[in-house]
């Protein structure tokens, strides 16, 4: 069968910096589907052969050493351009008619990607149910919409409701970046074909969790989306929800989509609830040091650019193990960690004074920049008596040989073309996470919203953070990459 891909929004800076280059290290790597199109769509007017140039430049930008401009030639000869204005519906029919020249009038299987401003997503869908290109009786039709999928529940159920008008839900592809990533694909590796960790991974052994994904830049020149988003929109619904499912799902019977969707569904609808109270004590709120001086900011912003969250999860495995989220921008490095946090032992045999304080073992999982996994336990000190200290050992994500392994928008876009929903996003699954943050922006934005500290930029947020951690006797683990690039 043959594949063709329709970008919409095929002049956007998504397309040119992740899209195309993913796609083409695809094909160099002999992984694209054989007989695969790609259409770029979009008001912009050009022809097939302007736009393949203008890729062409934007690519080699983009991959520098690594850009073979020969294999790009043969990459373009599939590369196809329509102009089209989303907004009328006469252009439809007409782009209709150049995917079936394209396609050369056999039975293709398509991939609408909607990579246009979220503003357009409703229309796109409306415009490709009436004029029948969702139609999928011949060959498969699909569609992958890029976050934010919805500002808030009401917004995404309305989005949702479009969708199904027009596609069923196994036709819908949500895409997260982050569960592209090999790190995040082998958490679930990690867990459950691993006898050692799976009867550990539970409220006897694990103290606490941290997942963390932090920022060094500040809001530049998205300064006005990022006012009128803030960073529980922007990072905790996604990408945080994402790596909590991952993290504290069960085992699916089987690894399919709905399965493995399934787990992670039931993880969301086990968080607790908050009421009262619990808004202004389950987590912190601040907002770096001249953000309010950003071009685009309100003058009197209320909005967070950092937020530490804890969330209980009341299901058998996880009751009374403490999910502490944060994520914020201007801090010390750019990193993306899980942390699992075991418990003390319960008697400690060696050591004396601070010695004899006990060592929790930690297993740290980078998701980035560079993907691997590092164990802390404790070892001897050679040759000094009974004397312990921590030690590590660590495991990096390499390429095997010359080859390096795929990136996120590789691996996604590809299971997309062949149909593989395992890593996408399902319409429960947005709603359910939209439920739980949705209560927090509306109690963090009342009269009754605990302070928003200011943190200074090249740290890890408000010193308030560090000190709600310590009146629940922990500490944040405030360590830059453990695993280098």
């Amino acid at each position: 069968m043959a594949h063709t891909m329709v970008i919409f929004g095929a002049s956007g800076d998504l397309t040119s910096r992740k899209l195309i280059p993913a796609l083409f290290r695809l094909f160099q790597r002999g992984k694209l589907p054989p007989n695969s199109r790609i259409v770029g769509v979009s008001r912009s007017d050009f022809n097939s052969e302007a736009w393949r140039e203008q890729l062409r430049i934007s690519t080699s930008g983009f991959l520098g050493a690594d850009f073979d401009a020969q294999a790009f030639n043969a990459f373009a000869e599939q590369v196809h351009y329509f102009s089209c204005d989303i907004n009328n519906a006469n252009d439809f029919p007409p782009l209709a008619d150049f995917l079936g020249k394209v396609e050369g009038g056999e039975k293709a299987d398509r991939v609408y990607y909607v990579a246009t401003m979220p503003q357009l997503y409703e229309t796109t869908i409306v415009q490709l149910g009436a004029s029948g290109m969702a139609c999928d009786s011949q060959a498969a039709r699909r569609i992958v919409l890029e976050k934010p999928f919805g500002t808030n529940l009401e917004t995404a159920r309305k989005l949702n409701q479009t969708l199904q008008k027009v596609f069923r839900e196994d036709q819908v592809y949500r895409i997260d970046h982050y569960l592209g990533k090999e790190t995040v694909q082998n958490i679930l590796v990690l867990r459950f074909a691993n006898s050692i960790f799976e009867p550990i991974w539970n409220r006897n052994f694990i103290d606490h969790i941290q997942i963390t994904v932090a920022e060094s830049v500040t809001v530049g020149r998205r300064a006005d989306y990022y006012d009128r988003s803030g960073v529980l929109r922007d990072m905790f619904q996604n990408h945080l929800f994402q790596l909590l499912m991952v993290t504290a799902m069960e085992s699916p019977a089987r690894f399919t989509a709905d399965l493995v969707r399934d787990e992670k569904v039931k993880v969301l609808r086990s968080v607790r609830d908050l009421v009262g109270g619990d808004f202004a004590n389950c987590g912190v709120r601040g907002q770096y040091a001249g953000y309010l001086k950003e071009n685009g900011v309100a003058a009197e912003s209320p909005t967070e650019s950092f937020a530490a969250l804890k969330l209980h999860i009341d299901n058998w495995r996880w009751k009374g193990v403490p999910f502490y989220l944060r994520s914020g921008k201007g801090l010390s490095c750019r990193t993306t960690q899980i942390v699992v946090e075991f418990k003390e032992p319960p008697h400690i045999l060696f050591g004396k004074g601070k010695q004899a304080i006990p060592q929790a073992n930690r297993l740290v999982i980078q998701i980035q920049p560079a993907e691997g996994i590092q164990l802390h336990f404790q070892s001897k000190v050679p040759d000094a008596e009974m004397k312990i200290r921590q030690s590590q050992l660590d495991f990096r994500f390499d390429g095997t040989g010359n080859e390096k392994y795929s990136d996120a928008y590789q691996r996604l876009l590809l299971d997309a073309l062949l149909g593989d929903a395992s890593l996408f996003a399902r319409n429960d699954e947005v709603e359910l996470a939209w439920r739980i943050i949705d209560p927090i922006i509306a109690a963090w934005r009342s009269p009754a919203a605990p302070e928003l500290h200011t943190y200074p930029i090249g740290g890890w947020g408000p010193d308030e953070s560090g000190e709600w951690m310590d009146s629940q006797l922990r500490s944040w683990f405030d360590v830059c990459p453990v695993i280098s690039g």
